[in-house]
């Protein structure tokens, strides 16, 4: 029996020491590679140092052009069983033409994050008004995401919050939806016991990808009211910064003097985290599940973060750490928990018994091996039910469909 064959079409490639989002495609690659699918990566994006060694994986790297035909040769050639887009401005991109040359595959949009609920809030923060579900829904790029959202036919949503968003307040129905956090294996009871203790660890953490903007606020806020009331009172603390691609003003904030420890990109994220005691992430606007408290509770490492932070990372259990929403308050719980020892050892239990609980890989593949097996059995009858998802396929595909055309015909003029 041929194996079946995947197409991913990503924004750029993934990067899993970088990104949550290069971690959240690596999860989702083996997967699929554990059931057999025979895979195709393709991205208009330039790779980079950090991309995942695809090939290495048996996976099949096939770079794609924006706006031109030789990508409909090269679906039909392919003729994938499923094409799976890594955000809605890939599936804006090429689905309509996976629509009209591949008819037959399923169409999964793996949100990663609802971007438009992140764009919104960090708009609504900057500009210092109250976030509200009706300012997310009057933006265009809202109902951009949406209307990709409808026309594929399995939508992955990671945060229970973003779950609850489109169902109470978009009416998305239950078929095309899927609740799937991130993936992992569970913590056994040999690394539960081998996590370091309270006595060997030191200093403060924080994590963060500088491209992705709710970071680069943090560690602003960190650096400019946070720490510096921290350090008032944990005098030889220091905070320790990495994440890839921080930004100049951020690489210039590094001050010994003040135990401010700018280190850039580190190859292991399990290195730094498990030696620190406290992780911080004091995130004003952003979606979605955070990697760097997943990363956190995986090494014992518990974490002081916002609502917002928090947001869909603890379903059904306390939170791994303390949740602060203004300076001070976040200073208080950050000490706390550095000096408590008590209260520390039942932060980081909790965050085992979340991570076990609501981030179990084998729990979650055997879900979304569950869903795609039921629709791809009854995919002509699903899309049938899907009236929204088929007049938007009509209507906004069709103007995205010639204003590609029209793009490609005018760069063969040049």
């Amino acid at each position: 029996m041929q194996n079946k064959r995947l197409l991913i079409i990503g924004y750029t490639w993934p990067e899993p020491t970088t990104t949550a989002a290069g971690n959240r495609m690596q999860q989702l690659l083996h997967f699929f590679l554990e059931e057999g699918y025979q895979i195709t990566f393709s991205s208009t994006a330039a790779e980079s140092d950090k991309s995942l060694h695809l090939e290495a994986l048996g996976i099949q790297k096939t770079p794609i052009q924006l706006n031109h035909s030789s990508f409909d040769s090269f679906i039909k050639k392919l003729n994938p069983d499923i094409v799976l887009f890594d955000r809605f401005l890939t599936e804006e991109q090429f689905g309509w033409r996976i629509a009209e040359f591949a008819p037959r595959a399923l169409r999964i949009l793996d949100t990663e994050d609802l971007h438009s609920l992140r764009h919104t809030r960090e708009k609504a923060f900057k500009k210092g008004l109250e976030f509200t579900t009706d300012y997310w829904l009057r933006a265009d790029i809202a109902k951009r995401e949406l209307a990709s959202c409808y026309r594929s036919d399995i939508v992955l949503v990671i945060a229970t919050y973003e779950m609850q968003l489109l169902k109470e307040k978009t009416g998305m129905p239950d078929s095309i939806l899927l609740h799937l956090p991130f993936m992992v294996e569970p913590l056994s009871e040999i690394e539960i016991k081998s996590l370091k203790p309270f006595e060997e660890r030191n200093d403060f953490i924080c994590i963060g990808n500088g491209k992705h903007s709710p970071n680069v606020d943090a560690i602003v806020w960190l650096k400019t009211e946070i720490w510096p009331l921290i350090r008032k009172q944990v005098l030889d603390a220091k905070l320790h910064i990495y994440g890839a691609y921080l930004p100049q003003h951020i690489q210039q904030m590094h001050n010994e003097k003040e135990g401010f420890m700018v280190h850039g990109w580190t190859e292991s994220v399990k290195d730094v985290m498990e030696k620190a005691r406290v992780n911080l992430a004091p995130l004003r606007f952003g979606a979605g599940l955070k990697g760097k408290l997943i990363a956190a509770m995986q090494n014992g490492t518990p974490s002081v973060t916002t609502s917002i932070g928090a947001e869909g990372m603890h379903d059904g259990f306390a939170f791994a750490g303390c949740i602060a929403d203004d300076a001070q308050s976040f200073v208080d719980r950050s000490i706390e928990l550095f000096s408590n020892h008590t209260f520390w050892y039942t932060s980081q239990k909790n965050g085992v018994e979340i991570m076990n609980s609501n981030y179990d890989s084998s729990a979650l593949e055997k879900r979304l091996g569950t869903k795609i097996e039921g629709i791809s059995e009854n995919l002509e009858k699903h899309r049938h039910l899907n009236i929204v998802g088929q007049l938007l396929l009509h209507q906004t595909m069709a103007s995205t469909k010639y204003m590609s055309k029209w793009i490609e015909a005018k760069n063969k003029n040049k």
